[in-house]
C-alpha cells in the first residue's frame, strides 16, 4: 500500500527537545525563504496584501519562536552540555556570539518589515537580507553538525527531560 501523501509525521514534542530544535531549524529556513521571496516581490508589487501578510508572519516568527529557540539553547542546552562535556564550552560560546550577531541583523531588518506590514514601506536591502539568511544558514549548519550530535551523545534522559520541561515553561509564559 502506498504511503498516505496527506499524512504528515507529528512534530517532535517537549519529550524530544533536540528534535524540537531541529524542527525549529526547518521553520527558520522556511521563514528565511519567505523573507527572500518578499524582498524579490517588493519592487514590482510594493506593500500589497501579500507582502504585508508575509512581513507580519516573518516578524511574528522571529520575535517569538526564534527568540525562544535561542533561549532554549542558551539557558537550557548549553549549560548542561558544558557541564557534561567541558570541551564544548568554546563551541557554545561561539554559538552565543552568533546569536548576538543574528539579533543585530534582525534589529536592522525588523523596522523595514514593520513598515511593509503597515503598508508604508516597500524596501528590503539585498545585502541585509542576504547577510541575515547566510548567517542563519551557517549557524544552523554548525548546530546540526556539531552542537546537536554532541548533545545527543552527552546528555542523559534526565537532562533532556529537564530541557524539554524548560522549553515548555518558556512557551507557556507567552500569552496567546
Amino acid at each position: 500500500m502506498a504511503a498516505d501523501p496527506f499524512h504528515q509525521p507529528a512534530a517532535p514534542g517537549f519529550d524530544d527537545p533536540l528534535g524540537m530544535l531541529r524542527a525549529c531549524h526547518r521553520r527558520i529556513e522556511r521563514q528565511l525563504g519567505t523573507l527572500t521571496r518578499l524582498r524579490k516581490h517588493l519592487p514590482e508589487h510594493h506593500a500589497d496584501a501579500e507582502a504585508r501578510a508575509a512581513a507580519s508572519a516573518i516578524m511574528r516568527y522571529f520575535d517569538t519562536a526564534a527568540h525562544n529557540h535561542h533561549a532554549d539553547e542558551e539557558e537550557s542546552l548549553f549549560p548542561r552540555l558544558a557541564a557534561a562535556r567541558p570541551e564544548t564550552e568554546g563551541l557554545t560560546a561561539a554559538l552565543r556570539r552568533e546569536h548576538d550577531l543574528l539579533a543585530g541583523r534582525w534589529a536592522r531588518l525588523r523596522p523595514l518589515l514593520s513598515a511593509i506590514a503597515a503598508g508604508s514601506g516597500a524596501y528590503l536591502p539585498i545585502r541585509d537580507v542576504g547577510q541575515f539568511c547566510a548567517a542563519y544558514a551557517a549557524h544552523i549548519a554548525c548546530e546540526e553538525s556539531e552542537l546537536l550530535p554532541q548533545a545527543e551523545s552527552a546528555l542523559e534522559r534526565t537532562g533532556l527531560a529537564e530541557i524539554g520541561a524548560e522549553m515548555a515553561a518558556r512557551r507557556a509564559a507567552i500569552p496567546g
